[in-house]
């Protein structure tokens, strides 16, 4: 049986997440990735699997494995496994949501200015500023934890670059990730972001065809998005098509 495209991203997302972990347990069916410096990265520290034989047992292996710290989080790689686990797990107080999987079917045009690739150091300021918009009663060490855990998504894929976009006085605007592995045929965009200070100027267009130039070699380009939010259909109107979805299930503990 060939592997879909489908497959081949599942497998891509659990290559990223097993690589970029600093401590990787394997257990039935997935991987417990954990990483103690982001311990406030819920991508960071997580219950990743493929499929579940056994879905009532899923929220006591997440006790087990992620019981030290403020939340739980499962995400499941399989659109059927993650119905079929769905009851057990929002029975156990878990949220349930998913992240739709869309597949680039366009053809990339070189952007007439593209954005450029940046070291950590000169988009973390950008990032600090977005993420106090997004979560202003967040702790200081969150924000930092949340700012910094890029760090260890350099470990995550062959290639991993940071674009952004600046403005006119330099000031960062709009970023984004991507992942590419030119082996396997296979890239990622994540994390297209405009900060709300740098919205309406073309920004993410520009940030966007500019990824997709850099994985043009790569013949599988693919993103996630939430299927209830606007940019689906922004990204639909620029190429991607939905292919299928994951499921994120998640749960956090309140503080004694």
């Amino acid at each position: 049986m060939s592997t879909t495209d489908l497959q081949r991203i599942a497998a891509f997302r659990l290559s990223f997440a097993r690589r970029q972990a600093a401590v990787v347990t394997e257990v039935s069916g997935g991987v417990v990735v954990l990483d103690q410096e982001y311990a406030a990265s819920y991508e960071h520290n997580q219950l990743v699997v493929e499929g579940a034989s056994a879905p009532s047992e899923l929220p006591a292996l997440a006790e087990t494995a992620l019981g030290h710290l403020r939340h739980r989080q499962i995400t499941i790689l399989d659109d059927n496994a993650g119905i079929v686990c769905a009851p057990a797990l929002t029975a156990a107080g878990y949220a349930h949501a998913t992240e739709l999987v869309m597949k680039y079917s366009g053809s990339a045009a070189v952007p007439d200015s593209p954005a450029h690739s940046v070291a950590l150091a000169d988009l973390r300021p950008a990032l600090v500023r977005q993420l106090w918009i997004w979560m202003p009663q967040a702790e200081d060490a969150v924000v930092r934890q949340l700012a910094n855990r890029r760090t260890a998504r350099l470990r995550g894929a062959e290639q991993v670059r940071f674009l952004a976009v600046r403005d006119e006085n330099g000031t960062v605007g709009s970023w984004a990730d991507v992942y590419l592995d030119a082996a396997q045929g296979i890239a990622q965009i994540e994390d297209v972001v405009t900060a709300d200070t740098h919205v309406r100027r073309g920004y993410a267009q520009t940030i966007l065809a500019t990824a997709l130039q850099q994985a043009s070699d790569c013949g599988l380009v693919f993103l996630l998005a939430d299927p209830d939010d606007w940019p689906r259909n922004w990204y639909i109107r620029r190429g991607f098509n939905p292919i299928g979805r994951f499921h994120i299930f998640t749960r956090t503990e309140a503080e004694s």
